[in-house]
């Protein structure tokens, strides 16, 4: 069972995703063309709107996260998040070619809209593929009952 300070973490890393890949004005931050956003801006901004956080928790929330969805710039000062933007941001990543399969999760209930129009990244800027089933059976989970689709390459 998770005690108030885990809880704590879990809603304060939900937030993050929000303002750091959604909708970072909903508190007045302001994200460069990378993505970036000053930390402390970040934490003073998101306590004058009534979210609770200290510039720990999101250091905590950085380095234990194992699905490393933030990042700290070298100096310790900027953070974004890795992935998964609605908003325009360049993360500077360079082309892979990617490997012969990749798994795309989805829920059940998403599968007729896909055979109707295929994969579609809607809001985000791409469609989540991961290496490996499990992780997208994971993903899909989140959305009620899991299905793995197979894209080849």
């Amino acid at each position: 069972m998770l005690d108030d300070v885990d809880k704590g973490l879990i809603a304060t890393s939900k937030f993050l995703s929000l303002v750091l890949r959604h909708q970072p004005e909903s508190i007045g931050l302001s994200l460069d063309t990378n993505g970036w956003a000053d930390l402390q801006e970040l934490v003073r901004l998101a306590n004058a709107n009534g979210h609770r956080m200290t510039a720990d928790d999101v250091l905590t929330i950085v380095s234990s996260s194992d699905k490393q969805r933030f990042t700290l710039d070298l100096s310790g000062r900027k953070i974004r998040a890795n992935q998964g933007h609605s908003v325009e941001v360049d993360l500077e990543l360079a082309p892979l070619k990617p490997p012969a399969v990749l798994y795309h999760g989805t829920a059940m209930r998403f599968l007729p809209s896909i055979h109707q129009s295929g994969l579609l990244k809607g809001a985000r800027h791409h469609v989540h593929l991961s290496r490996e089933a499990t992780t997208a059976t994971a993903v899909g989970g989140r959305h009620g009952q899991p299905v793995v689709l197979t894209v080849l390459g």
